[in-house]
């Protein structure tokens, strides 16, 4: 079976022997078992670059260097041709009055896609007018990759934005909010900075978290060498396949139990608790009222079930479409970003209470990241996320705020949150103030 290198060599020939050139050449070719994908992800010098794992994991996509970028989805859509594909994502508060360092969107047509679809590989090269330019690309890749090291990084020091004295405040606030204006829900988020002994590599945290976070969405997304954006995220915003709409309500949150019989009991209360139930009604609303007018046909999973990741469990209900002819992907994401789920209800007075009342800008967390094209298209919410910046890692989780959430219940969610992420990293020497705070 064909290698890498052979695989590139085909490529090349292709290149030199077809005319006219077609704007993709493929070839299939069999994966070094000895090596890992991320290993080999993070070796590369190509940028930007994005790591893609679907839920199921029956995909895995590794997009590397760029032969146009596109700060606006819905202009790539026209200019794509059948089978390309733009990965990236849309930020959450980018180039607002708060936030003008963070793109607004940033998508990229890589020039080179190495892609695993149900066990079968194939390396994918989007072919512009410079040549010249694509074959350096090929050249610069790397066949053999170092294997990234363990996690053995150690956290000197931890600080939360909001500290738990603040948050209560905020959780207050919202409270009186949603009591005496139309305001019927709002996600609150918190950003914890870890500062770590050395520089992390983002490859080696997304590593470990594929390994034992399952059932969820993988990514990765570099521009350059010095910020990298992960998660492994549980939540879909939407699948989309020609006229086929899939998206999800998942909103309602508890805890793991230490046993079976205790994380029975914890699912049993979460499926009954009217609180969560509520604030999973209000997305579930939410998303239906804004697809019907571009839908034929709605369907949606009547009552709520359950979702057991490693650290939590979620309420979740399915919601299927046929969506009416020409609708585009980009539309998609205007309307479902951001959804109930990580904003809240009514969409722009939530907005404006987070940018009020919130201590950070959120950037890319809480935003979508995945692919356009013109038959397919995928987005994950940005959740359970982290901005790796040299030897800081900033993590992020939110709450949804309803009649009846408790500051102290609220903070703990988040403590679970992000302990998808945070539990890979060493123990941090501020337990004082973490068992304080929760």
């Amino acid at each position: 079976m064909t290698n890498l290198r052979q695989a590139i060599d085909r490529i090349v020939e292709s290149l030199l022997a077809t005319t006219p050139l077609p704007p993709q050449l493929s070839e299939p070719f069999c994966w070094s078992m000895n090596t890992d994908p991320l290993d080999w992800f993070h070796s590369q010098p190509l940028f930007p670059k994005f790591y893609w794992q679907t839920r199921d994991g029956k995909e895995q996509v590794l997009a590397l260097g760029q032969v146009k970028t596109f700060s606006d989805p819905a202009c790539a859509e026209h200019q794509l041709a059948k089978g390309q594909r733009i990965w990236g994502g849309r930020s959450f508060d980018g180039r607002t009055e708060r936030n003008q360092r963070c793109l607004k969107s940033f998508f990229f047509l890589p020039q080179i896609e190495i892609i695993c679809r149900d066990g079968q590989w194939f390396i994918t090269l989007n072919v512009c007018a410079d040549l010249l330019k694509v074959r350096s690309a090929l050249s610069k890749l790397i066949i053999q990759s170092q294997r990234l090291s363990h996690l053995d990084c150690d956290v000197l020091a931890t600080q939360h934005q909001p500290e738990f004295g603040q948050w209560s405040t905020m959780i207050g606030d919202a409270l009186s909010a949603i009591e005496t204006t139309e305001l019927q829900k709002v996600v609150l988020a918190r950003k914890t900075t870890l500062e770590l002994d050395r520089a992390l590599p983002a490859a080696s945290l997304l590593k470990a978290s594929v390994e034992i976070n399952k059932s969820n969405f993988h990514f990765l997304l570099a521009l350059d060498e010095k910020h990298c954006f992960v998660g492994s995220t549980p939540e879909r915003l939407f699948w989309r396949n020609d006229s086929e709409l899939y998206t999800e309500a998942l909103a309602g949150t508890i805890g793991r139990g230490k046993d079976a019989e205790e994380d029975l009991s914890l699912a049993t209360w979460l499926l009954n608790d009217s609180k969560n139930i509520y604030e999973n009604r209000l997305v579930v609303d939410d998303i239906t009222q804004r697809l019907n007018p571009h839908s034929e046909q709605l369907d949606v999973e009547v009552t709520p079930h359950l979702v057991r990741l490693r650290n939590v469990q979620h309420l979740k209900r399915d919601i299927e479409a046929n969506l009416i002819p020409d609708v585009p992907s980009s539309t998609l994401l205007d309307l479902l970003q951001p959804t109930a789920a990580v904003a809240g209800l009514p969409r722009e007075k939530a907005v404006d209470f987070i940018v009020e009342n919130e201590p950070f800008v959120r950037g890319w967390y809480s935003g979508s990241v995945g692919y356009l094209s013109p038959e397919q298209s995928e987005f994950c919410v940005a959740i359970r996320s982290a901005l790796i910046v040299d030897n800081k890692v900033h993590l992020f989780a939110g709450a949804g705020i309803v009649p009846g959430s408790v500051a102290e219940s609220e903070w703990k969610e988040l403590d679970r949150k992000m302990a998808t992420l945070r539990n890979l990293l060493g123990p941090s020497p501020d337990k004082h103030m973490e068992k304080k705070a929760g």
